[in-house]
Formats: C-alpha cells, sequence, structure tokens
C-alpha cells in the first residue's frame, strides 16, 4: 500500500470536493484544487450565546475559515440556532461546525444549525463498559447494525439539507467494538472510520472528511498514512479529504513543535485538506501558526524543475520507487554504535545526539553547567562527517562513518535524507544519519518563529520515519535557542526525554475548568520532574484514551471537581479543584516518581 505517490517528489493528493455551506456567500470547498482550510474552535459555554458570537468573530477577525463549536447536550445543540442567527445578522458567514460526542440527539439538532457536523465513531451512541473482551462475529455485526440505526438519521438529514460532515476519530475514544477488535492502534482508528463511512455511502452520501488524530505526532502521522493508503486501496470514489490536527498539543513552543511535526510531514507528503493547530491558549492564536505552518510548505517541498540542466540526475528521482522506511510502523533505522568527539555514543541504541556548529558552541560553551540537561554532543565542524550529494553516486567503505547530505542542493531537505537513506539501503550500508534542519540558507533569517516551524517539520518529519541518529539545527540564529529548539524537537518526537512532558487538550465548551490557569498551576509545581509526563484534560471526551501513555492525568469529573488518574486508571474522584494540583503532587509522590525542585540560587 501507498500513502502518497512518491517520498521524494511533491504531488499534492487528489480528492473529490466537499463543500461547507454556500461558497458564493461565504462557505467554503474542501478539496480538490482548494487551498488548505483553517480552522479553530471557541472556548465558552455553548449555552453563553453573546460569548460565542464573540469569540467566533475574533476567530474570523484573523483568518478562521471554520468554526467549530460543541454541542454536548441538545439543549447545546439547539442554541446554535440563536448563535448562527446572531452572527449572520452581523455579516458573518463563515461556516459553523458542531463537535458531537455521545449524543446522536444533539448530532440531529446540530444539524438543523450548522453547516457541518463532526462525529466521533468511537463514541457516536457507544458505551465503553468492557464488558465483552472478545466479540463473535455474530455479536459484532450486531453491534454495527446498532450503530447504523443511531447513525443512519444523521446521514440522512445531512443529505437532506446539504450539511457536510467529519468522521472524526481519535487515539483516546476508540468504542469498546474496536478496542477489543483491534485495539488502540492506528488499524483501529481507521477501521472505525470506515465503519461510519460506508454507512454514509450506503445511502449515496459523500459530503464528508476523515481525520484521525493523536497527541502523540508519530501515532498521529501512521494513522494518517494508513488511512489514506487504505482509500486508495478501496478506490478512486474514496478519495474524500482529510481534516489534519495533533490533539492535545498543549501550549508555547512545544505545542507548536509537536504540531508542526505532524501536521507538517503530511503536509509535506501532499496530504490535507483542512488544518487545526490544538493550543492551550486563546484560540485565535492557533490561527497565526496555521498561517504560518502553511507559508512554509512550498519552500519545503519545491518539485525538482525538468528544464533545469544542471541537475539532470532528476530522472533518476521521478524513477526511483520504494520507500527507505516502512511508513505504517514506526521502527527506527537499524545502525552501528559509533563514537563522536568527546565520548558520546551515537547510533545503535543510543539516544538521538544533538550536534550544533562552532557559532553556536562559542556561544553556549561559557554558560554550560555540570549538570545541564541541554547541552550540545558534538560540534560539527569537529565531527568526521562524510557529507554527500544523495542524488549522484557514492561509496562508503565502513558503516561507523556518520554520514550526512551536503549543504546547497536543490533538493528538499525532506526529500533528501529520504533519498540518502535509500542510497544507503541500497549499498547495504547502515551508517549513521546526521539530520540538518535546511540545506541552503535564505538571505533573509528565518523569524524565531518560522525557523521553529521548519525545523519541527523537517526533522520531526524524518525521525517519524525512523531516519536520524543526531540532529543539527541551523536554521534558528540564536544559540540558546537553536540548542533547545533541537531538544524540544527531540521530545515531542518521542526520541529524548529531558524534561516533563505535558499533554494538554486545547479547550472547549465541555471543559469544566480553566485550562490555561490550570495547566500553569500544574507546570509551576512539576517542571521539574525529568522524563515524566503529565495529561490535563478538560474533560472525558478523548481523557483516558489520550493518557494511555502518560504517567499521571488530571481530568474534569465534573464543575469543580477533578479526578486523577495513574496511566489510563482512574484513581481518585471527585477532588475539589482547589485542591487537585496538591493531590496530584502526593500522587505523584505516593508512585515513586516525585523529587525536589533544586533551591533557585540568586
Amino acid at each position: 500500500m501507498r500513502y502518497c505517490a512518491s517520498p521524494y517528489l511533491y504531488q499534492r493528493r487528489q480528492t473529490r470536493e466537499v463543500v461547507v455551506g454556500d461558497p458564493a456567500h461565504g462557505g467554503v470547498v474542501i478539496g480538490g484544487d482548494h487551498p488548505v482550510v483553517r480552522q479553530s474552535m471557541i472556548t465558552c459555554d455553548t449555552m453563553d450565546t453573546a460569548a460565542s458570537v464573540r469569540q467566533t468573530l475574533e476567530l474570523v477577525a484573523v483568518g478562521c475559515q471554520l468554526v467549530r463549536i460543541t454541542a454536548p447536550t441538545v439543549k447545546d445543540a439547539a442554541n446554535l440556532q440563536n448563535i448562527v442567527r446572531e452572527l449572520r445578522a452581523q455579516g458573518c458567514q463563515v461556516p459553523i461546525v458542531a463537535d458531537i460526542h455521545f449524543k446522536p440527539e444533539a448530532a440531529l439538532e446540530a444539524a438543523r444549525w450548522v453547516e457541518k457536523v463532526r462525529v466521533n465513531p468511537g463514541n457516536y451512541a457507544d458505551s465503553k463498559k468492557f464488558a465483552i473482551k472478545e466479540y463473535t462475529d455474530d455479536q459484532y455485526l450486531a453491534e454495527l447494525g446498532r450503530i447504523e440505526e443511531r447513525f443512519t438519521p444523521l446521514v440522512k438529514l445531512c443529505k437532506e439539507l446539504g450539511r457536510a460532515m467529519r468522521i472524526g476519530t481519535n487515539h483516546g475514544s476508540l468504542s469498546d467494538r474496536i478496542m477489543n477488535r483491534f485495539g488502540d492502534t492506528p488499524l483501529g482508528m481507521v477501521e472505525s472510520a470506515l465503519e461510519f463511512a460506508r454507512i454514509a455511502r450506503q445511502h449515496d452520501f459523500h459530503n464528508f472528511v476523515f481525520s484521525m488524530k493523536s497527541s502523540n505526532p508519530k501515532v498521529m502521522i501512521e494513522c494518517y498514512r494508513l488511512l489514506v493508503a487504505r482509500l486508495d486501496e478501496l478506490g478512486p470514489d474514496w478519495n474524500y479529504p482529510v481534516h489534519l490536527g495533533v490533539t492535545e498539543a498543549g501550549e508555547g513552543e512545544d505545542g507548536r513543535i509537536k504540531s508542526a511535526i505532524g501536521i507538517g510531514s503530511l503536509l509535506c507528503d501532499g496530504l490535507g485538506e483542512t488544518i487545526r493547530v490544538s493550543l492551550t491558549e486563546d484560540s485565535p492564536n492557533e490561527i497565526a501558526v496555521c498561517r504560518d505552518l502553511l507559508a512554509q510548505i512550498p519552500s519545503l517541498t519545491l518539485s525538482p524543475e525538468p528544464t533545469k540542466s544542471d541537475r539532470p540526475d532528476w530522472d533518476f528521482l521521478r524513477e526511483l520507487s520504494g520507500w527507505p522506511f516502512d511508513p505504517f510502523h514506526f521502527e527506527r533505522r537499524s545502525t552501528p554504535e559509533i563514537e563522536l568527539e568527546g565520548g558520546i555514543k551515537c547510533g545503535g541504541e543510543q539516544t538521538v545526539r544533538v550536534v550544533v556548529t562552532r557559532g553556536t558552541w562559542d556561544k553556549v560553551a561559557p554558560k554550560l553547567r555540570p549538570r545541564d540537561d541541554v547541552k550540545p554532543e558534538g560540534v560539527y565542524e569537529d565531527l568526521n562527517v562524510y557529507e554527500v550529494d544523495p542524488t549522484a553516486d557514492f561509496t562508503v567503505n565502513c558503516d561507523t562513518q556518520l554520514i550526512t547530505v551536503a549543504d546547497g542542493l536543490g533538493l528538499p531537505t525532506i526529500t533528501a535524507f529520504r533519498l540518502l537513506a535509500a542510497r544507503l539501503h541500497r549499498l547495504g550500508r547502515k551508517n549513521p544519519i546526521l539530520l540538518k534542519d535546511c540545506l541552503v540558507f535564505p538571505d533573509v533569517p528565518f523569524t524565531p518563529a518560522v525557523a521553529l516551524l521548519r525545523a519541527s517539520v523537517v526533522i520531526g518529519s524524518l525521525l517519524a520515519d525512523g531516519i536520524g541518529d543526531a540532529i543539527l539545527v541551523r536554521g534558528e540564529a540564536g544559540g540558546g535557542q537553536s540548542l533547545r529548539l533541537a531538544y524540544n524537537i527531540l521530545q515531542a518526537a518521542g526520541c529524548r526525554s529531558f524534561k516533563t512532558d505535558y499533554v494538554a487538550c486545547p479547550s472547549c465548551g465541555r471543559t469544566l475548568f480553566n485550562l490555561q490557569t490550570v495547566t500553569a498551576n500544574i507546570k509551576a509545581r512539576t517542571d521539574h520532574l525529568k522524563g515524566v509526563k503529565i495529561a490535563i484534560m478538560g474533560c472525558i471526551v478523548n481523557g483516558p484514551g489520550e493518557m494511555a501513555d502518560a504517567d499521571f492525568g488530571y481530568v474534569g469529573g465534573a464543575p469543580g471537581k477533578i479526578n486523577l488518574y495513574v496511566g489510563k486508571q482512574p484513581i481518585k474522584f471527585n477532588i475539589p479543584e482547589v485542591e487537585a494540583v496538591d493531590r496530584l503532587v502526593d500522587l505523584i509522590r505516593e508512585h515513586g516518581k516525585w523529587v525536589e525542585p533544586e533551591p533557585v540560587t540568586a
């Protein structure tokens, strides 16, 4: 199976068009030859009409093209009528999307008032009891029949009213039926979505998109690749658009890096017709990141021009087939262990190392302390690095030579390193590879925001492919910033853990506490816990599942009440919010993960 035409030459996936609203009066078309659509979500209570209208207008003002509003109950769904009426009265024609979980009745009500309905197959009319550990074929078919009975009325209504739909699975909220047969896996997410798509197609309803979201960028990338490959396998009329997003990405630099890795990697492979960057921040901030990220993709994917007479080897690239990695199952490329200057080991089972330029070393070395976790592990100019042009023939005499792509080539960086891995594979060599975030430097230095996104897309994409034993960030001009960015990319990609890791949802009308305030409070108490992963979730929609690989979870259980988790298991219930951060610290201490923070010295 293939998820894109070629891993070496950019080609946008061709999809059918999905119409949301009336394009002649503010609606949008997703897919086809249309630009990628930017979307976000308001965070206030859906019953607060004035706040919902205000937040929607704030998003539209910064360029949001689709606005999603949660509808947890039929009452909330009914109030969408008032919200939409007021928006239209104020001249705002941007389509509204209702976000539905658990309540088919709310979906039916919402579809009467908004242009698009998002449903989650994992919890649409589904319970999670785990009462049956293994479904027989008859039991499984009976469950499908029950789901079809509940989902069909929405399909028919959307078709009748000209609504669009998103069939959006989440890594954290698959049904018992899917979990018991496929597990909490990319395959389970894809099959869950396809079950609902088949019901829609039975009624000749095709105005829908898919999504496969996870808080783990590697899992998210695998899911979308597998989905698109399965759609291609099912036939040309399964060419539905996809919505891209890394859910619960968090805030600040970490949230931007995770989103850039997941969304950017797929965009560079030609996938994705609409995107959302999910940040635990004010929603308009998401649109700024969407815009910046989309602006980088053309320069990261420039296809070779056949008219370039100085590059006659483009034909080789076009004819090359096959991937240097398994695109559907992450596995780090096998390499021997080697030693860098200073005794640092690289490759093999070693963690991915951070290399800096001499210029960066000169800036940061005077400030380094012996116990620092963020420090250079090699200086590029001092390493014995073999620089090659992967479009031309080259020879390698041993597997212990560190190798990289030479600067100045007219190749997109992701293409160049994938091609290098493929060349080495053909030569039967397993040399460790040093990744770079760029091969050509712009006349005007990248801004820090752009440098962060570009480095995250390029290096994160390759790490998700399983390629890379060391990384070098040069697009960020600041010495300390470039070093920190390299470590943050490795943490976001799941390659290293040098600090506390947080999974935090972006907030919506379902959220049972102030996510930004609580996240800040939890970070203030726990950000010294190196290697500990903490999930901060506003409600239980995706909470337990997205916390599957977290050590501890802080989840809204009811207004003013918090449930605490260890891994995926709830341990303490209905803790008053004013006590909950203290109880979380106690829980971390009980499980042997707590260390006292070092005293701050003047």
